[in-house]
Order: C-alpha cells, then sequence, then structure tokens
C-alpha cells in the first residue's frame, strides 16, 4: 500500500521538522535546551507516536475515511506544535 508507506514518511517529515526548528531555536536564542523546549520536544514524539499507533490499526471500518482522519490529525497537531514553537 503505497499510501500508507506515504503517510508514514510525512508524519516522520513533519514532526522531524518541527523538531529541528525547535532545536534551531535552541541555538539561536540560548544556545542549550530550556525546560519548554524540552517538554515540546516531548510533546512532538508523543505525538508522533500516537500518528503512527493510528496507522498501523489494523481492526478498521474503512480505512480511506481512517486515512483521511490521520492526515487532518497530523495537519491539527503540527499546527498546535508550530503555534507553541512560536509562543516560546
Amino acid at each position: 500500500m503505497a499510501n500508507v508507506k506515504n503517510l508514514k514518511k510525512d508524519i516522520n517529515y513533519v514532526i522531524g521538522d518541527i523538531i529541528e526548528a525547535i532545536y534551531l531555536y535552541e541555538m539561536s536564542t540560548t544556545g542549550k535546551p530550556s525546560a519548554e523546549s524540552d517538554a515540546l520536544i516531548e510533546e512532538a514524539i508523543a505525538s508522533f507516536d500516537v500518528l503512527i499507533a493510528k496507522v498501523n490499526a489494523k481492526n478498521v471500518e474503512n480505512k480511506k475515511a481512517h486515512f483521511t482522519q490521520i492526515n487532518k490529525d497530523l495537519e491539527e497537531v503540527a499546527n498546535q506544535l508550530v503555534g507553541k514553537i512560536n509562543a516560546l
């Protein structure tokens, strides 16, 4: 299933880019991790785990609707994390 593979790649790239943005923020401001940035990285990793678990779920009735919802969840999580990065 190419779509599942691409969805997993999208999740990996988006969350990876968000974590990279947090590291860039750390390096450009204080030069070291802060409690807030560490918490944000932990939240990003937890979101990644939840999304991948949803993708790997086997007992799904309507696969197309399920994967569409995961895509929407990814966008929502990414927007929330980016908002939190901007608020730092």
